[in-house]
């Protein structure tokens, strides 16, 4: 498994995957092998259908996970083992688009409030202020923050793409209070890693997953399911809320299709409470409610 894995790892690079990709392609073709007990290369077609209905019966994934599983597993057949792949017996479940999850700014406010350390505040502050992913947040470089033009540098987002987005004046002296604050000052990583920050790699995303989680529980909006990912919803709704039009913010998200940042129509309450329901625009002759003679 050793050797396959470093296959694996080997084409995954010649195809500049993103690093959560190949984490997660590598544990979805290590889950299947260790579902069987067998090595994956002695597995066939069979075994990958048995394994698509257990992931739903057994495991009770959603659609979109089981999408990812197969994905990793096609991608092992086809490109590591040189196999063929049929979609007439591998099909992809239909995938479920759930409306995200967004606070009001209120929200917002008191969950930074309530952030359990000025690490976190600023982390919590950084997502928020600029919809970053977390991924993306989690490796900004001191370069990046580019106070004469005001905008940050996103660099290799998702798809391997580079953005700017606006710097807020309230996040650029945020930062300018968390940096007079740290003992050695970074050199390269905005956020440096281990305890201490001093790093010579940046915090992993799971830090600013427990940003967000102690900052809920103390803030009481545990029952809200917050994670990283609620505040860059938060920031593209809030933004269309306040007046931004939609191709704007698909730049500043990095989208590459304006059809997944239309969701946030769906969640502005601006947008929503300025369309009329048709049942208003009807004029009614009486009460109504009058019975029928038999």
């Amino acid at each position: 498994m050793n050797q396959l894995r470093h296959l694996m790892l080997e084409e995954l690079g010649r195809r500049n995957f993103a690093d959560t990709t190949i984490r997660s392609y590598l544990h979805g073709v290590e889950h299947f092998s260790q579902y069987f007990h067998r090595r994956p290369d002695q597995l066939g077609p069979e075994a990958i259908r048995k394994y698509q209905a257990a992931l739903f019966t057994k495991f009770k994934f959603s659609p979109n996970t089981v999408i990812l599983r197969l994905a990793a597993l096609r991608f092992f057949y086809i490109h590591v083992l040189k196999r063929g792949w049929s979609m007439a017996e591998t099909p992809y479940p239909k995938k479920v688009r759930h409306l995200p999850q967004v606070l009001s700014q209120e929200e917002v406010a008191r969950l930074i409030d309530a952030a359990d350390s000025p690490f976190h505040r600023i982390l919590l502050m950084t997502l928020y202020a600029t919809g970053a992913r977390r991924a993306e947040a989690a490796h900004l470089k001191v370069r990046d923050i580019d106070s004469q033009r005001m905008v940050v540098h996103i660099r290799g987002g998702k798809g391997a793409k580079d953005r700017d987005v606006m710097l807020s004046p309230k996040l650029l002296e945020a930062l300018r209070t968390y940096w007079r604050g740290l003992r050695r000052k970074p050199k390269e990583w905005l956020f440096p890693g281990n305890r201490w920050h001093t790093a010579s790699y940046p915090v992993t995303t799971k830090v600013l997953w427990t940003a967000c989680e102690k900052a809920a529980e103390r803030a009481g909006l545990t029952h809200r399911h917050i994670h990283p990912h609620t505040l860059r919803h938060c920031f593209a709704t809030h933004l269309l809320e306040a007046g931004a039009d939609l191709r704007t913010i698909q730049i500043l998200l990095g989208h590459r299709d304006l059809e997944v940042t239309t969701v946030y129509l769906h969640l502005s309450q601006r947008h929503l409470s300025a369309t009329a329901s048709p049942l208003d625009a009807l004029t009614f002759s009486g009460q109504g409610g009058h019975k029928h003679s038999s």
